[in-house]
């Protein structure tokens, strides 16, 4: 921590390994004395669908959801705190448990506690903090490829350490302070990768559809979707590009073939599927012989998924989930094309109007719908040309994602370090208060 805080004068050894030495004048508690945990109720029942088939306006928070923990918005809810503060805890994966603080009405998925001060020893705000060094580093005596999980009756036993209330709420008036400072140059960094993300896919949105020459004569393409398309480009239905294959794995090549996906974001994938991810992404069958069979250069398309980009260009021979539809290539073309142009936000609209389904979630484009919807078709050559061109363009983006992402990381370990130097007294932040000249500049 940097020299700019001080010390306290006296320390005591607190034999509580995460906290350390502690204030002389802090005294050791546990947690069950001063909260009260309950987990969530319905865990099984608050899903993404049934949010969405429930709206309303009290929020149900998910471990499985990252940054806000906010799953969705319902007409019910199971818990009222009031004006109280209240801790949410939850851990996704190998994540830390992440901690917010609640207020007002909301449920909670199985997988979250609500921590809520009993005792009047605890000012609300430095409880809030002083939880999230001691579940990071309960976090980290689990194995990686465990779920970290918290039991109630657990966490009542876990010490912790107890300023006098005075300090508590200088000491949560300085985190509130400097991690919204932090907060805030995330927040920036954070909206520079959605910019770069967005201004990524334009260029090549606009590469795919409209080539690479700014002074190529254009023409109406004829389809709306399109609009105007180099005037040497053809227009062809994918049904003259691709046929559908419904083949399964049968001989015993076929059958060693690794199991892929096709993800929205990033297509479909070059290495096969582990357990966790085949029980997470497809629909998992011992019997591989009911698996489709593609090769490289097919397209394949989740048809649940299709409507939101979920298309792939398969780089080697594999199997996918008989939910996919495989695409055989009638043409020597490369369909990666095909595949960034229908990612492309006119293409995702135009696949979502010809999907069928009685809400988004049900929504599915099968083959007879997908096989009459129109793409453009640049020379073989060009098409090489916009490929290569965008290979550079996601090489750029991907290095300034980076460091984006490098700097995200340092603040994050930044504010870490502070609220665990904060909460465990390592700094004396007794005597803290803003500095005159934000002072200044927040009375303008």
């Amino acid at each position: 921590m940097s020299n700019k805080y001080q010390a306290y004068a006296e320390y005591k050894d607190s034999e509580i390994e995460w906290l350390g030495e502690i204030p002389k004048n802090w005294h050791l508690t546990k947690v069950a004395w001063n909260f009260k945990a309950e987990k969530g109720k319905n865990g099984q029942l608050l899903t993404k669908e049934y949010c969405g088939l429930n709206l309303g306006p009290y929020p149900v928070y998910s471990g499985q959801t990252e940054s806000s923990g906010i799953m969705g918005h319902i007409n019910s809810f199971e818990f009222d705190s009031g004006n109280e503060g209240v801790l949410f805890s939850t851990t996704v994966g190998a994540k830390a448990m992440h901690l917010s603080q609640l207020r007002g009405k909301f449920s909670l998925s199985q997988n979250c506690m609500i921590i809520i001060p009993k005792s009047i020893n605890f000012y609300t705000r430095f409880s809030y903090y002083h939880f999230q060094p001691l579940f990071t580093y309960e976090r980290g005596l689990i194995p990686e490829h465990m779920q970290a999980s918290f039991r109630v009756e657990d966490l009542y036993q876990y010490i912790i350490a107890l300023p006098p209330y005075d300090e508590q709420q200088k000491i949560a008036n300085f985190l509130d302070h400097e991690t919204a400072k932090i907060d805030t140059l995330i927040e920036k960094q954070q909206q520079l990768i959605k910019l770069l993300k967005e201004k990524r896919q334009a260029v090549i949105s606009h590469a795919v559809t409209k080539g690479l020459n700014p002074n190529a004569p254009m023409r109406d393409s004829g389809v709306e979707w399109l609009g105007e398309v180099p005037e040497h480009w053809e227009i062809r239905r994918i049904n003259l590009l691709f046929s559908e294959s419904s083949i399964r794995a049968s001989t015993e090549v076929e059958l060693d073939y690794p199991v892929l996906s096709v993800s929205i974001h990033h297509g479909i994938s070059d290495k096969e599927l582990n357990s966790e991810e085949l029980d997470r992404k497809v629909q998992r069958s011992e019997d591989k012989s009911l698996y489709k069979v593609v090769h490289e250069n097919y397209l394949a398309y989740n048809m649940m998924r299709a409507w939101q980009g979920g298309f792939g260009a398969s780089t080697l021979s594999g199997l996918v989930s008989p939910a996919y539809v495989v695409c055989q290539p009638r043409t020597l073309l490369n369909s990666f094309y095909f595949e960034l142009v229908l990612r492309t936000q006119n293409a995702v609209i135009e696949l979502k109007r010809y999907s069928r389904g009685i809400t988004d979630f049900r929504l599915r484009l099968y083959w007879d719908e997908f096989r009459i919807i129109c793409v453009p078709v640049p020379p073989s050559n060009e098409i090489g040309e916009i490929l290569e061109s965008i290979s550079k363009i996601n090489s750029t983006y991907d290095n300034l994602v980076v460091v984006a992402e490098r700097q995200i990381k340092l603040l994050q370990e930044r504010r870490t370090a502070l609220i665990s130097a904060a909460v465990t007294g390592k700094i004396d932040l007794r005597n803290w208060q803003v500095a005159n000249k934000e002072n200044k500049e927040a009375a303008l």
